[in-house]
């Protein structure tokens, strides 16, 4: 969109417009002149309507703290719902999937899996994250040039939720490739599926139904065989929670860690000062963890529906209308954040919303943190200097922040001599 071109203009269904990152001055300039903007549907935007987008912080924060007013699943005379653009369907992902669930359905599933992902839990694998950790450095640093994205920053995130769930460390790439699938945008718009996309999608199913029978009838010590077992209100987890459970859990425990870990060194490439400061002063890596997840924001925007006709900043929003929160538009509001477009690991305080607000924020953030501080600790052991050698490829989607490819040199110590 030009300088100055018309609001109108914008069309935040045109996928080709976050093919190279997300598009931050569109959003300032929504925050500034329509924080709360009715987006007319375009050529692109599926089901043939147009949605609410809210862009400023405080207005995402209210929405998100109102699961009444805003649901995650349907309201008004919606048949579909969910928290994409599109209308999924009710009973295969509304009402099913964790993240699409109101309570206090939401909130049972929710107490079975907290303890799971609770840091008391995930310190007993703080060790082992840490080796495989330096595993993948000293892996990256032997070769010279690695693709940082698939030989580091998916690499620990995908072992670690792997090991989490029960999934056998064999089998994590199978996987990630169909987790992938189902996310990128590459070859489809919005609200479309290729055989591509239903062929991951149904093997995932597959391989989650076969392991969720194993861990039935043998149960382990991990995550699947919790919700395999688990009961609410003395009745177990429906098949198809369970199915849509696992699928959920293999996306989001990967996906969103391992594009948090790659934006967030990129920045530290692009400011090689800052990569010195941590490398001699380690107190600040949670500072700078918490600044490279606002950078990042990795999950871009969530969507909710209206359930009643109510205002928000005096636009009038009716029962059923489709509401989208732009995360990473809030985590730009200077409003909140002094200098928003700035990298600054002594940023303090932080409140950013890359994990969500509200009843729904995010069940993994004591992991995904976990997992960033061990991946940037190694790195910052072992590695002097590290630099790009080719462009970022980043994936064609409004939905997630992500990258698929980042061509990365680093050296170490004695490399650097």
């Amino acid at each position: 969109m030009c300088q100055g071109g018309s609001v109108e203009d914008i069309d935040l269904t045109d996928l080709d417009r976050f093919a190279h990152g997300f598009p931050h001055a569109v959003f300032d300039r929504l925050r500034a002149e329509e924080p709360v903007w009715w987006h007319p549907p375009t050529a692109h935007t599926p089901d043939g309507e147009g949605f609410w987008v809210v862009s400023r912080y405080a207005d995402i924060v209210a929405v998100a703290g109102d699961s009444v007013t805003y649901s995650s699943e349907t309201g008004g005379e919606r048949r579909g719902g969910g928290t994409l653009i599109e209308d999924l369907p009710v009973d295969w992902a509304v009402g099913v999937l964790l993240n699409m669930m109101d309570d206090p359905r939401h909130a049972g599933v929710r107490k079975l899996l907290m303890p799971s992902v609770a840091p008391r839990t995930l310190k007993l694998i703080e060790d082992d994250l840490r080796q495989r950790a330096a595993d993948l450095v000293d892996a990256a640093l032997a070769k010279g040039e690695c693709d940082f994205l698939l030989d580091l920053a998916a690499e620990l995130p995908l072992q670690a939720v792997a090991q989490l769930l029960g999934v056998p460390q064999q089998d994590r790439h199978r996987l990630f490739g169909w987790a992938n699938v189902a996310l990128d945008y590459d070859d489809r718009e919005l609200g479309e599926a290729t055989a591509r996309t239903q062929r991951a999608v149904a093997e995932t199913r597959a391989y989650g139904q076969e392991l969720l029978a194993a861990k039935t009838a043998t149960p382990a010590d991990d995550l699947l065989s919790l919700a395999a077992h688990a009961t609410i209100d003395g009745q177990p987890l429906t098949d198809m929670e369970k199915a849509m459970l696992f699928s959920l859990l293999i996306a989001a425990g990967s996906e969103t860690t391992r594009n948090s870990i790659a934006v967030g060194m990129l920045a530290l490439i692009e400011r090689p000062d800052v990569w010195r400061t941590l490398r001699d002063d380690r107190t600040q890596l949670d500072g700078a963890v918490d600044e490279m997840l606002r950078w990042a924001s990795s999950t871009s925007y969530n969507r909710r529906t209206a359930t009643c006709d109510t205002d928000l900043s005096g636009r009038r929003i009716r029962a059923g209308d489709k509401v989208t929160l732009w995360w990473t538009s809030a985590n730009r509001d200077a409003s909140v954040f002094p200098d928003p477009h700035t990298f600054d690991i002594t940023r303090r305080p932080n409140p950013h919303l890359a994990f969500g607000r509200g009843g729904h924020f995010c069940l993994g953030s004591n992991l995904a943190r976990m997992e960033m501080r061990v991946v940037f600790d190694a790195l910052l052991d072992r590695v002097e200097i590290a630099e790009l050698t080719g462009p970022v490829e980043y994936t064609r989607s409004n939905k997630h922040t992500g990258v698929r490819h980042m061509p990365v040199r680093l050296r170490g110590d004695k490399d650097s001599r």
